[in-house]
């Protein structure tokens, strides 16, 4: 789970093994063992990747399976735009859903689906 959430994070944020080892000033054959479950990151490192990553290293542990995003800082204006954009993911996910797709990969196919919806909608 460690290792799974590590390599996720990594390339979730656009880095490569050897990015992140310089970034936390290991070597990176440690982040590969990281990955590959033959060795965990110590606690210090642990709280580096959860800066890192900005999630909770409850999450890297698999203890916490929610995702969280900081919003501090922003304006009340732009964190409304941010709930207004998770909401309709959160719709678009659903419908992706209903429909027996998986909104990763059929993205095109699911918003083609949308306008035709909204065309059919907007004509009754």
């Amino acid at each position: 789970m460690v290792s799974e959430r590590i390599k996720d994070l990594r390339e979730r944020d656009g880095y490569s093994q050897t990015a992140l080892s310089k970034k936390l000033g290991l070597t990176r054959s440690s982040i590969n063992a990281w990955e590959t479950g033959i060795s965990v990151p110590s606690t210090q490192y642990l709280v580096e990747l959860s800066r890192l990553f900005k999630v909770t290293t409850d999450y890297i542990l698999g203890i916490d399976t929610s995702e969280s995003l900081r919003i501090d800082g922003l304006t009340i204006e732009q964190k409304n735009v941010l709930c207004a954009l998770i909401e309709q993911f959160e719709r678009y996910n659903k419908f992706a859903h209903a429909m027996d797709v998986d909104p990763a990969s059929d993205t095109e196919e699911i918003l083609e689906l949308v306008r035709e919806f909204k065309k059919a909608k907007a004509s009754e």
